[in-house]
Order: structure tokens, then sequence, then C-alpha cells
């Protein structure tokens, strides 16, 4: 029993840890200020925007719309469309490549290699964005003003662009939340903001050297069994020990999945990459310690923590089995449990997070059975991994009203 009781201690505070650390950094991060470096003769950077489109090419069209309106105007566009039809594609602009791929690419990464083989120009940053996704009008000024400060791989803020469902409410939820915890907080506190997949913005050279590294390379062959992308270069820049910027007012509007088959066939395509990027965060956590990094350090503790639902699961779990080891231990984790829950509706209101997300409480339960059902589908990645279809086709203006 007392071995028992010495490893149900040990696995409890290890959670009690993660559930507390947000609310952690939440706190610390509201007593920081972002300064951001001002250039005697600020420099007008030339943007290279990739999308990149699969099979459906009619949803970008939004997109597409929304650069063509940025307030910034040193950019190209560069549509990637990957085994789309285009007889209905209509927009002309001298800004705006449209590129369709002989042979099928089939992920992201070829598409993102092919758009940068087929530039006009050479251009000073990439930036990335999905098919679904529309560009805020300010933007690219945004990302400009981080650059012109001397970041050289900076995220923006993504935010749903359609709350039509309960399903799509929940989703931006949880993305609210973890907008804070995985991005604003880090960064303002010193170290990186995690890289969400789209919007964002990296030095050319530096984005380049990504793609051309091993794991891409790799990756390229293990179809959907590759890491995520983004998760591949945000551990290519934190080895690097580079700090990932989050520039709050760059915002790229994301379209939330709107029935529960969606989120159950997204979660588990995002739960298995979590897995697999165990080691990479564990690696960078032991440079953390070798380089005596914060950057390192506090990226790599929250690249680590468990999914929440994960989490939150597990710690009803052991509080009822605590009962019957040690009841101290078991309150405590209640406790942690209760802050946790507590910082999530925190996060929400520090965010600004619209009515219709707050209603979308109600669904959570929903939203985290559907996240169980995806870890089970783990086990065949080339299987159950399904593309996501996007079908909410709005425009900038629809959105910003």
């Amino acid at each position: 029993m007392e071995f028992i009781n010495l490893i149900y201690i040990i696995v409890t505070a290890v959670l009690i840890f993660f559930l507390v650390l947000p609310t952690l950094n939440t706190l610390f991060s509201l007593f920081t200020s972002e300064k951001l470096k001002t250039p005697k003769q600020p420099r007008n950077f030339d943007f290279g925007n990739i999308i990149t489109a699969y099979k459906n090419v009619d949803i970008a069209k939004g997109l597409v719309k929304s650069l063509l309106k940025q307030r910034h105007e040193n950019h190209h566009i560069y549509l990637v469309a990957d085994g789309c039809d285009l007889r209905n594609w209509d927009i002309v602009d001298e800004r705006l490549t449209v590129l369709r791929p002989e042979d099928l690419l089939n992920l992201k990464a070829k598409s993102i290699i092919y758009g940068i083989e087929h530039f006009v120009r050479p251009h000073g940053y990439i930036t990335v964005f999905d098919a679904d996704n529309l560009a805020h009008p300010d933007f690219l000024s945004e990302m400009n003003r981080y650059a012109n400060a001397g970041h050289v791989a900076i995220q923006g803020q993504r935010t749903a662009k359609n709350l039509d469902t309960l399903m799509a409410c929940a989703d931006a939820l949880g993305e609210f939340y973890k907008n804070f915890i995985d991005r604003v907080a880090p960064y303002r506190l010193g170290s990186s903001a995690v890289i969400s997949g789209s919007g964002m913005a990296v030095e050319a050279e530096l984005y380049k050297a990504y793609l051309a590294s091993p794991d891409i390379e790799k990756g390229k062959h293990q179809w959907k069994k590759m890491l995520q992308e983004d998760k591949i270069l945000q551990n290519f820049l934190l080895r690097k020990n580079t700090k990932i910027a989050y520039a709050w007012d760059a915002i790229c509007y994301d379209e939330k999945v709107t029935n529960a088959d969606a989120v159950e066939t997204q979660r588990s395509r995002w739960l298995f990459s979590y897995f697999q990027n165990i080691p990479n965060s564990l690696g960078i956590l032991r440079r953390a310690i070798l380089n005596f990094s914060w950057n390192q350090w506090l990226f790599g503790l929250v690249t680590i923590a468990p999914p929440m639902f994960i989490m939150l699961s597990a710690a009803v779990a052991l509080a009822v089995v605590g009962l019957f080891i040690n009841p101290w231990v078991s309150l405590a984790l209640i406790l942690a449990d209760v802050v946790f829950v507590l910082t999530i509706f925190w996060t929400l209101k520090l965010s600004r997070a619209p009515k219709q997300v707050w209603r979308a409480v109600a669904a959570m339960p929903t939203f985290v059975l559907r996240q169980l059902r995806g870890l089970l589908k783990m086990g065949n990645p080339n299987k159950n991994f399904k593309h996501t279809e996007h079908k909410v086709s709005v425009t900038i203006e629809d959105v910003l009203k």
C-alpha cells in the first residue's frame, strides 16, 4: 500500500502541476506589457502569401479577396490548387498567381514547397493560409510591424469565422482558451507562442530551411502518419532557440467544425500528432536545461501538457480512486481541477469571447465525448484520418459586421 500511495502521489503531483500551470502563466502574464521596437526607418517588407487548397478551390475565394484588400500592399498571393477544378475560378489580379500541380500532391507541405518554387520574385517573409481562412484587412500591416521589431517568426491570432452551430461555438471556445494559454501568456512571459498551422509569417530563408529539414523530408513519405507541419515548424524554430512572437491584432479567421462527426475526425488527427510530438517536447526541455533557456523551457512545458479533455478526465478518475488511497491528495486534485475549469472561463473573459461561445458551454460534454471517440481512432491513421471538408463560404465583410 505504501508503494501504491507513493505512485499515486507522484502521478497526482504531475497532473496538479499541469492543471495549475495555465492559471499561473495567465496570472503572471497580466503583469507584463509588450514593447515592440520601432526602427528609425521602418521597412516595407514583401510578403509571399501561400494558400493551400485541396480538392475545393471555391472555398478560397473569400480568402483571396480578403488578401487583395490588405492595407499593406507589398505582397503577392500564390494559390496552390491541388486536385482542384479551376473551370469556375473567376478572380484575376496581377497580385495573384493560381497554380495547379500536374500530379496530385496530397500533402500540405508539398503544396507549400510547390508555391515557393513558383515565386514571381523573392519575398522577405512567407505567410501560410488554409483555403478556408479569411485575413483581416490589417493582417499584413500587423505582421510588417512585428517584422520591423526584429521578429523572424510571428503567429497571428486565429479566431472563428463561423459561430452558426453549437459545435462550431464549442470549437471556438477551445481555441479562445488555447490562444491565451498557449500563445498570449507564453509570449508575454518571454517565451514563444505555439504555431497554429495557418495565419503565421516566417522570414523567407528561415522558412525554406525548415522545409528542407529532415523531418519534412521524412514526412513526405509517411502520408497521414506525418507529424503535423505546424509542430515540425515550431520544433525547428525552438531547437534554434528562435522566439515565436504572437501578433494579437493580426487576425486570421478560421472555419470551425460544424457537427459532431467533424469534431471526431479532426481531433483524432490532432491527438495522434500530440502523442507523436511528445519526444520533441522532451527534447526541447532537455535543450532548455543545457542552454539555460527560458524560451525553450516554458515552451517545452506548454507543448507537453496533455490536451484539456484528457487532463480533466484523468483528474476526475484519479480523484475518485484517491478517496480510497489518499483522501487529502485527492482533495488537492479536486481543487486543482476546479482552478483549471475556472481558468478556462477566465481566459474567455480576457479574450472578450462573444456571447455565442459562452452559450456553447452546454455543448462541451458532447464535444468531449467525440474527442474521446477520436482518441480510439488513432491506431490506424491512414484509414481513419480524413480531410476536414470546409463549406462555410463568407466574405471578410460578412465577418467584420
